[in-house]
């Protein structure tokens, strides 16, 4: 199952090991997929001396990871090749205290404060590129909570279990049969919602202030740009973020980075990180950034857990996120047949009439896509033509099974209670109102500015844009913005590396001029 040339990392990987680690495996006999995990999870043993496996036969599938023989709370009911593989190792990493992964002190504490015994289940898909990064994240703070034990779910061998908690979208996380988090989440996200849900212990309630030359508020191209030009001014430079690389984690395939001809998103967050790195950055991330503050010559960033980030000078980078519809149902049915990834959730659609709304780049290739496996794909425009490029136009055109209605205005996503039944539409040109009756529904209509924690002292655009001059610099002294949150007109990684260049460069010479 595992190639040489695969052995060979894992014998690099787990080569410093420094405790025994048991695959604890607990399968039926005649269970399908018994073979698959027990040749994945040996040939994964037999990469080091450190690790071995144990095979019980019982109902079902799973199996969970012993440390010197204490249970880790975590479980796999998965076969975990595929974009899960990467769960198994760093499980086995992070137990040993190793993996970049590993968050700081702050973090720490904060998981080890959750209050309870908390059982999770997460259920993912194989082919989910978002799914990782949730079973790793839920992964360590089993780890690091005894409290809290994780199981990751492949839905397609448990099915029933699937439709009887109406999963159609993955990652789904739950507690008992009450869903905590649906799509993708980072660590901070996800502790956000644990420490919203069952509380945590108090501490002593006493801020830890952070001061520095310069604070970046976000990690993604242009808060990783910034940062990285303001410290080679000699600064003292922390970017406070909920995750380095910010949106492009989510992209599978970038071709337009200049002298890169192919990256990914992943790889390039990584980059990006170890550049800061080389810097002595300090990178701050898995921060909710809760509050921003400003006397005029001091800025502060209040982040969630008690921190105060303090300095004169403030870029603000924070990107932008998928904007939604917001219109009555969203919400309710978001995971239960609304969904935004149709790399992660398509597969749960198969054979099915679906919709995607939205008639740019993003909806268009979403229609070509969910066409190859949905039985019907009906595309929704508000606007009277679609404006994705041409040849993608061309494209769907050209399906047998997709069909294109522009003009046409989202009221309502209706639903049975537990899950989504279909659209009430409006025809803009002749008012028409009608109800469409659809298994699920794509949202692709673009992205939607994080600016709202700085929306009271920032001037903002009618889009919630920050509005920045030619050099960066916002309506308030020592501020600057760059990239996606601000009103720069495209929104492309490399004009936001630019902008973030730009923003820090602005920075420095105001702060020789004195103009803070």
């Amino acid at each position: 199952m595992l190639d040489n040339s695969l052995k060979e990392q894992l014998l690099q990987i787990f080569q410093g090991l420094e405790a025994d680690y048991v695959f604890d495996i607990t399968v039926g006999a005649a269970h399908p997929s018994r073979r698959e995990l027990l040749e994945l999870l040996e040939e994964t043993a037999s990469c080091s001396e450190r690790l071995s496996c144990r095979v019980s036969d019982g109902d079902g599938l799973q199996f969970r990871i012993l440390r010197e023989g204490d249970d880790l709370g975590i479980r796999f009911r998965a076969v975990p090749n595929g974009h899960e593989f990467s769960s198994l190792l760093l499980a086995v990493l992070n137990a040993d205290g190793k993996g970049k992964n590993l968050p700081d002190d702050m973090t720490r504490r904060r998981i080890e404060a959750l209050k309870g015994d908390i059982d999770l289940t997460t259920y993912m898909s194989l082919t989910c590129t978002n799914c990782p990064d949730v079973v790793q994240a839920l992964n360590l703070i089993a780890i690091l909570h005894p409290g809290i034990t994780h199981t990751a779910v492949d839905g397609a061998l448990y099915p029933d279990e699937a439709e009887r908690l109406k999963v159609q979208a993955v990652p789904a996380v739950f507690y008992g049969d009450e869903l905590i988090h649906i799509g993708r989440g980072t660590l901070a996200e996800l502790l956000d919602k644990l420490e919203e849900r069952f509380g945590t212990a108090g501490g002593d309630g006493v801020p830890v202030v952070r001061e520095y030359d310069l604070l970046v508020a976000g990690g993604g191209p242009a808060g990783s740009s910034a940062a990285i030009y303001a410290a080679r001014k000699g600064l003292r430079v922390a970017v406070v973020a909920e995750r380095i690389g910010g949106q492009v984690n989510e992209t599978v395939g970038i071709e337009n980075l200049i002298s890169v001809p192919y990256t990914t998103g992943a790889t390039l967050a990584g980059d990006l990180r170890k550049h800061m790195e080389a810097y002595g950055i300090d990178i701050c991330d898995n921060r909710k950034i809760e509050r921003f503050t400003s006397d005029g010559s001091t800025k502060e960033l209040h982040a969630k857990g008690g921190e105060i980030f303090r300095a004169p000078q403030l870029i603000v980078a924070t990107g932008a996120s998928w904007r939604k519809l917001g219109v009555a149902g969203e919400s309710e049915y978001t995971g239960r047949g609304v969904a935004f990834c149709p790399h992660c959730d398509g597969p749960f659609y198969a054979g099915k009439h679906v919709a995607v709304i939205g008639g740019g780049n993003s909806g268009v290739e979403a229609a070509i896509d969910l066409a190859g496996i949905c039985s019907q794909v009906t595309v929704l425009e508000f606007l009277e033509t679609l404006k994705a490029d041409q040849v993608l136009q061309d494209k769907l055109r050209s399906l047998p099974n997709a069909d294109i209605h522009t003009n046409i205005q989202t009221l309502e996503v209706l639903g049975d209670g537990s899950r989504m039944t279909g659209l009430r539409v409006k025809d803009r040109a002749t008012g028409e109102e009608r109800t469409l009756t659809l298994d699920g529904v794509f949202v692709q209509i673009g992205l939607s500015a994080n600016s709202a924690l700085f929306a009271d002292a920032l001037e903002t655009n009618r889009a919630g844009e920050i509005v920045t001059d030619k050099n960066c610099r916002t309506s308030v002294p020592g501020v600057y913005g760059a990239g996606d949150v601000t009103d720069v007109r495209y929104k492309q990684i490399v004009i936001a590396m630019g902008e973030g260049a730009k923003a820090a460069l602005s920075a420095s010479e105001d702060r020789i001029k004195g103009v803070l």
